[in-house]
């Protein structure tokens, strides 16, 4: 390494991007343009970024198999920044395997915690854990102890398991402020506000009342009923019954849960559910097939029973119920969550994390294009779609594929 390449780096590692491109910005030659391509990440001119890390890996020889699976990591986690998930995770885990069979332990490290946070924004929750249950936090430097903390951190909030996120949370700030960059001890900042804004909001007869993660987990934790349109479910206590593929169902544990503890007429549950305005016999033969798949799953939960004018839900063991309803209003809440972190993200990209066609993405986004929700900016394969964040509530149980409440 000669003596420009290593001034440049220790810029780079200082966070002077500025200073380490006056060293190399002329250079073409590998080891210049995988910092070049760093420098320019940081400066936030990703294509580019990109580009230049490309070239600096096929650079690099056959023999240099370290310096081209670092250039690999380096791009990983520029992709991660720009929200394209396109490249096949095959070649990050090659390039972690070659940095553990060169004992390049950080860098290895560091290529975990890009793909765990991959995980983490596509909904992955169970292949995040998993990953992370690999990593040894305590070995870390604090910057990577910091990222890991607030990996654990949101995984733990997802899954609103609060003994465990406010640790995590603290373990974070701690590292943070021992690595010293500003960016990280931000980012710590900003997960600990989530804990004080509303996530949710809890509907009463007599309005509503806006409930924070540490009290939404109470509430689910209680024996309470509790009919969950945030993550789509429903449960009591440990007890948690998924109904994100059952729409139909949700939506009549929604109407019932909402009219609690009166009944609800049947024409009123058919134009809500069926979305039909005028009911006939064959609506009615619907919903009458609609409720007993319902009681059956709502077994030792609570009963449906029949009244003279449709139907009223029964908690057994003598339970309130609860309706809680997601702090954004309207069908798009999870795709608005998705992208209030202000990245710009493509709709391949939030397809991919919502579990959904492009298509109906593409749908989506023109709505709320059209109501000056959302922008797009570039054309054809380089759009992206932005919205501004979104403040005063967090958006933390919208976000895709949440774990079960245990």
């Amino acid at each position: 390494m000669d003596s420009l390449i290593a001034a440049s780096a220790r810029f780079l590692a200082a966070g002077d991007a500025l200073g380490a491109l006056k060293r190399i910005a002329l250079r073409d030659d590998p080891p210049a343009l995988a910092l070049r391509g760093i420098a320019m990440a940081q400066l936030g001119e990703y294509p580019r970024s990109r580009e230049l890390l490309r070239l600096a890996a096929r650079g690099f020889g056959a023999h240099e198999a370290l310096a081209r699976a670092r250039c690999l990591v380096a791009e990983a986690e520029v992709a991660l920044v720009m929200r394209d998930f396109s490249a096949s995770p095959r070649a990050l885990n090659a390039a972690i395997d070659a940095l553990e069979t060169h004992a390049d332990r950080r860098n290895a490290l560091q290529a975990r915690l890009i793909a765990l946070r991959r995980f983490l924004l596509l909904g992955r929750l169970a292949e995040a854990e998993s990953l992370l249950a690999d990593v040894d936090i305590g070995a870390l430097p604090p910057a990577l102890a910091a990222v890991a903390e607030l990996s654990a951190a949101e995984l733990a909030l997802r899954s609103l398991r609060m003994d465990t996120a406010l640790p995590a949370l603290a373990r974070a700030r701690e590292a943070a402020r021992q690595s010293g960059v500003p960016s990280l001890l931000a980012e710590v900042a900003e997960a600990q506000a989530v804990l004080e804004r509303p996530a949710a909001r809890r509907l009463r007869a007599d309005g509503e009342q806006a409930l924070r993660l540490g009290e939404v987990a109470a509430l689910l934790a209680s024996d309470t009923l509790v009919v969950d349109a945030c993550r789509r479910g429903l449960g009591v206590g440990g007890a948690w019954r998924p109904l994100t593929r059952r729409p139909v169902l949700f939506a009549l544990a929604y109407a019932l849960a909402a009219a609690w503890p009166a009944d609800i007429e049947r024409e009123t549950l058919i134009a809500q559910v069926f979305r039909q305005r005028h009911a006939d016999e064959s609506h009615r033969a619907r919903l009458r097939v609609e409720i007993g798949r319902l009681r059956s799953l709502l077994a030792g939960l609570a009963d449906i029973e029949a009244t003279t004018r449709g139907f009223a839900l029964k908690p057994g063991e003598d339970r309130s119920v609860a309706v809680l309803a997601p702090p954004i209003a309207g069908e798009q809440a999870a795709l608005l969550a998705l992208m209030s972190d202000g990245a710009a993200w493509s709709t391949s990209a939030l397809a991919l994390a919502l579990d959904s066609s492009q298509r109906t993405v593409q749908r989506a986004l023109a709505e709320l294009e059209a109501e000056g929700r959302v922008r797009s900016i570039g054309q054809t394969r380089s759009k992206r779609w932005l919205t501004p964040p979104l403040t005063g509530f967090t958006t933390i149980l919208l976000l895709p594929s949440s774990l079960s409440v245990e």
